[in-house]
Formats: structure tokens, C-alpha cells, sequence
């Protein structure tokens, strides 16, 4: 029974160090994601600039970069196949967001996500992901 006991605590002990590091590496994993994701992204966008002279509309969304908008302004020059074959979803299972024009003027359109929540703002594994 003692025996038991002492296997019991070890196991406690070894799970009480193992877990937190586990968390934090599957957080820092989802971050990462989203980041290939963004730049995955961000090559499509740029390659269906460059074809049209412009980047979707927020109303066209990045659905544009699979299938031809129907929306105005329809794109003239619209690679055949598209730019990307699927749109990934974020670490969580939702669509990526996204605006054009940005709401900051620095930057031409805005890209991100919500984080685990899916709410605006939050902090840690809840903070949105912009890129």
C-alpha cells in the first residue's frame, strides 16, 4: 500500500511540472499558426493586388481569394484556380478576419483573429491576433 501511495505522489509531481509546460507550448503553437496562416494570407492577397490593381473588398472578403467575387468591383484579371486553394481557419476553428481598407491608416487591410474567446481584446490565450 505504501508502495502505491509513493507511485501515486511521483505521478502527481511529474503531472503538476508536465502540464503547465504542455499549455503554454499548445498556446505558443496556436500563435504560431496564425502567423503562417497571416503570411499565407497576406502572399494571396498580394498576388491578387497584383492582378487587379486593388485587394478585395471587405464585402468580398477573403473568400475572393478562392473564387472569383461576384461583388462590385468584379476583378477583371482573376487568376483561374484562384490564389490559394482553401482558406485555413484560425487555431480555434474560426474563419480569419478581414478589412479593407485597414482601420489604422498605416496599414492597407486589417488581418486577424479573435483568439479562444472570440471576442475583441482579452488577454493570453483570449488576446486577438493581428497581423
Amino acid at each position: 500500500m505504501l508502495e502505491l501511495m509513493i507511485v501515486l505522489v511521483l505521478l502527481g509531481v511529474l503531472a503538476a511540472i508536465a502540464v503547465p509546460t504542455y499549455l503554454g507550448r499548445a498556446d505558443a503553437a496556436r500563435v504560431q499558426k496564425a502567423t503562417a496562416d497571416f503570411s499565407t494570407i497576406a502572399t494571396a492577397l498580394s498576388l491578387y493586388k497584383l492582378d487587379n490593381a486593388t485587394l478585395p473588398t471587405t464585402g468580398q472578403g477573403l473568400a475572393a481569394l478562392v473564387v472569383k467575387p461576384e461583388l462590385d468591383p468584379v476583378p477583371l484579371r482573376y487568376k483561374s484556380g484562384g490564389y490559394i486553394n482553401d482558406l485555413p481557419l484560425d487555431p480555434w476553428g474560426r474563419t480569419y478576419l478581414y478589412l479593407y481598407p485597414a482601420r489604422d491608416a498605416e496599414r492597407e487591410y486589417d488581418l486577424y483573429t479573435l483568439g479562444a474567446d472570440g471576442k475583441t481584446g482579452g488577454g493570453g490565450q483570449d488576446a486577438d491576433i493581428v497581423r
